[in-house]
């Protein structure tokens, strides 16, 4: 029966030299660094989250193995040899402080949570379909939708807090909200699809007198989007988990 282990971090990983150690990840693996030419890898092809690993030579120094996933987590393990393995095959959970990266991308398959947030112009349509939190971090999902024969091409997409009333005797005041991180195709809607994209931006709540703003501009084009978002919505964010 081929041993099974549920792999902690730091936890020393065993190799031999005539057989073959799998490491599974949580996410898709991105790079590999082996600390010395001792360890040989082998990504797998037909699952890009699977590591093959084996020992060079017998009775090598002790070493490390670090590897970074396709969510931003990088993994570490310490590396020795042993002739005879006590496990084959280790199953790397996600870790415990998931970075903004796997929150986003996660949130990307969320179904909707949120309505009455939206704009429409020539067949281009978009809406904030959820507002989520986790630590200081609040989670915004967009959907573009393009239902014109057009691609729709775009030039930015800004998030800034305005004053609902612009004075004439005073200049309107905009703070712009620079995202961590953003998730989803933010360059191109092709014709006829829609994308979902998610934004990290940094925790706050809007004073009772400004709004949320977020723009949506089309490159070379006339078809732009405006949503304004209120604080009732942005207070009633939904808490995610810590991920197991």
């Amino acid at each position: 029966m081929v041993a099974l282990l549920q792999l902690q971090l730091a936890q020393t990983i065993q190799i031999t030299t005539d057989k073959t150690t799998s490491l599974i990840f949580p996410f898709a693996i991105q790079h590999v660094d082996r600390g010395t030419k001792d360890v040989l890898v082998q990504p797998v092809k037909e699952a890009d989250n699977i590591l093959l690993v084996k020992a060079a030579c017998n009775e090598f120094a002790p070493t490390n193995l670090s590897v970074v996933t396709t969510d931003g987590s990088i993994y570490s393990f310490p590396v020795e040899y042993a002739a005879q393995p006590a496990n084959w095959i280790y199953h790397v959970p996600v870790q415990k402080n998931a970075t903004m990266e796997t929150y986003c991308n996660d949130i990307l398959d969320n179904p909707r949570t949120l309505k009455g947030i939206k704009d429409n112009s020539w067949d281009m349509k978009c809406s904030i379909n959820g507002i989520y939190i986790k630590d200081n971090t609040i989670y915004y999902q967009l959907e573009i939708k393009n239902n014109s024969p057009l691609d729709y091409d775009i030039d930015f997409i800004r998030f800034y807090i305005r004053d609902k009333q612009k004075s004439k005797r005073t200049a309107s005041q905009e703070n712009e909200m620079h995202p961590y991180y953003i998730a989803g195709n933010k360059t191109q809607v092709r014709a006829g699809t829609k994308n979902i994209l998610v934004f990290a931006l940094e925790k706050f709540t809007i004073p009772d007198a400004k709004y949320l703003a977020v723009e949506i501009n089309e490159k070379n084009g006339g078809r732009h989007l405006f949503m304004k978002v209120n604080n009732k919505k942005i207070i009633h964010s939904i808490p995610l988990p810590d991920l197991k």
